[in-house]
């Protein structure tokens, strides 16, 4: 790709200026943000839903759950694209959020279950009786204590859907890419230094907002170990 022969940002001003790859990571942040956002409802709400259920029914959406998970993604990538082709559907920007919304779904739901079943036995019945809604339980007695595992499960679906390739490569269309397509095209023409500036403009933010994260999770346990010795 080049002589490394000393410090420079030249590629970093390169980066900002080449629409190609700055198309490729709106196209990539915007999917992964709505995708995981819309599995995470979808996949909270099935998971509720399953762990409710009873019998061969429980079973059977179970191990319809896994398939997407066991499978591999070019297996699943093409199931999705003969579905959107069965329904003569334009590829593009709404086939690509679709097929990532279906695939990140069993993940949260996966995420979401082993929370559900650590519940207290009866909470639910228990809020009930005492006078609460279904939905009002949900929201205020269910929610709440599966709240780990929600969040697991959307940055869970935030990764794959930035990490994917294959199920992207399938059902995408014309003027639509993500940074994984736009990769695998420059790897046989020549990937440029723009992507490596990328990489570690990406980089340093995730280590940052990990930093951050630990930082606000220490100062909360020593706030409680504090309150807990003052008490």
């Amino acid at each position: 790709m080049g002589h490394i022969t000393g410090f420079t940002l030249h590629w970093y001003s390169e980066l900002f200026r080449n629409e190609t790859i700055l198309s490729a990571l709106y196209y990539t942040v915007t999917i992964a943000i709505i995708a995981s956002i819309v599995s995470t409802i979808f996949g909270t709400i099935t998971a509720i839903g399953i762990y409710k259920m009873r019998g061969k029914r429980k079973k059977v959406l179970l191990n319809i759950n896994y398939l997407p998970v066991l499978n591999t993604e070019i297996v699943t990538g093409i199931a999705i694209m003969s579905l959107f082709a069965f329904f003569q559907m334009d590829f593009g920007f709404r086939t690509m959020l679709i097929a990532h919304i279906m695939f990140c779904v069993p993940y949260v739901i996966l995420s979401v279950l082993p929370k559900l079943r650590q519940l207290p036995a009866n909470a639910e019945e228990a809020a009930l009786d005492l006078g609460a809604t279904p939905w009002y339980a949900i929201r205020k007695v269910v929610i709440p204590q599966i709240k780990p595992g929600i969040i697991s499960g959307f940055l869970m679906a935030f990764t794959m859907s930035i990490d994917d390739f294959v199920i992207s490569f399938f059902n995408t269309g014309n003027g639509v890419s993500n940074l994984s397509i736009e990769i695998y095209g420059m790897a046989r023409r020549g990937i440029k230094p723009e992507i490596n500036a990328l990489s570690t403009l990406m980089f340093t933010t995730v280590l940052i907002l990990l930093i951050l994260a630990n930082r606000k999770d220490s100062i909360i346990k020593n706030n409680t170990n504090r309150e807990e010795l003052e008490g």
